[in-house]
C-alpha cells in the first residue's frame, strides 16, 4: 500500500486539492483503461467537489458512477446521498443514465437491496461470485466516531468479509454500504476529512495500536493507494505526529 497524507490550510484548500486529485485519477483511468469507475461518498465535505466536477468537460460516457453507501431512504428524500450527488453534479452533465448506478432502496428489505446492488456491481465488472471488483476511485468521509461509508463502530457490517455490499446500522437505522474488503481492492481510496470534531477519532485511526471495531476507518488498508486529505482543523495533531 502507498499511503499519502496531506494537510491543507482550510476547507477551501481541501476541496481544491481533492478536486485536483480526483481529476488526476479519473484521467489516469481513462488514459489507461478507456473508462473510469468511481464510488461516491455522502456528507457535506464532498458536495463542493461534486459541484466543481459539474463544471468540467469530461468524456462522461466513459465514466461509471457508483455509491459507497446510502441511507435507506427514497431517492428523492432530503437525506439521500444519491439526491445530493445528482443535484450537485450528475443532473448538470451529459452522463448517460446507464452509467449512474445508485444503491437501490425501494424493496423495503435492506438485505435484499444490498444483494441486488452486489449483483449489479458483479454484472458490470463481469466478475465471479468469489472475486472482488477493482474500482478506480473510492471517495470516503469519516465521522467523528471513526466510521467510514456506513461501517459504524461495533456493528455486524465490520465483520463481513465475503460480500461486496452489506447492511450497515446507524442507531437502529439501516443503511447500505460497501464492505471493507471491497473498498480495500480499489486502485485509489481517498479520505476527505474536515473539522476540529474529527481530531480525536483521527488520532486513533492513525495510532500504531487501536481497535478497528471502535474506529472502523482503521479497516481501510487498500492494496494500492490510500490518500488522506485533511483540513488543518482536523489534521493539526496528525501533522505534529508526522513531524515528530
Amino acid at each position: 500500500m502507498k499511503k499519502f497524507v496531506e494537510i491543507l490550510p482550510d476547507k477551501s484548500a481541501l476541496v481544491q486539492r481533492s478536486l485536483e486529485l480526483v481529476l488526476t485519477k479519473i484521467n489516469t483511468a481513462l488514459a489507461t483503461r478507456g473508462k473510469c469507475t468511481i464510488a461516491l461518498a455522502g456528507g457535506s465535505t464532498p458536495k463542493p467537489i461534486y459541484e466543481a466536477l459539474a463544471d468540467r468537460s469530461l468524456p462522461w460516457q466513459q465514466i461509471q458512477v457508483f455509491w459507497g453507501d446510502e441511507r435507506y431512504v427514497a431517492a428523492e428524500h432530503a437525506d439521500s446521498n444519491q439526491k445530493m450527488a445528482r443535484q450537485a453534479w450528475l443532473d448538470k452533465v451529459d452522463i448517460p443514465a446507464a452509467n449512474v448506478h445508485p444503491m437501490p432502496t425501494g424493496a423495503k428489505n435492506p438485505q435484499l437491496d444490498a444483494q441486488n446492488y452486489e449483483q449489479e456491481i458483479r454484472q458490470y465488472f463481469q466478475i465471479s461470485e468469489s472475486d472482488f471488483p477493482i474500482f478506480d476511485v473510492i471517495l470516503l468521509g469519516m465521522g467523528d466516531d471513526g466510521h467510514t461509508a456506513s461501517l459504524f463502530p461495533h456493528t455486524e457490517a465490520l465483520k463481513v468479509q465475503d460480500s461486496l455490499v452489506t447492511v450497515g446500522n446507524k442507531d437502529g437505522q439501516p443503511r447500505l454500504t460497501f464492505t471493507a474488503p471491497l473498498i480495500n481492492h480499489a486502485r485509489c481510496v481517498i479520505f476527505l476529512v474536515a473539522g476540529e470534531n474529527k481530531r480525536p477519532a483521527l488520532k486513533q485511526v492513525f495510532a500504531t495500536q487501536a481497535d478497528a471495531e471502535t474506529y472502523p476507518a482503521r479497516l481501510i488498508q487498500p492494496q494500492n493507494e490510500l490518500w488522506w486529505l485533511l483540513d488543518s482543523s482536523a489534521g493539526v495533531e496528525i501533522k505534529e505526529q508526522m513531524a515528530s
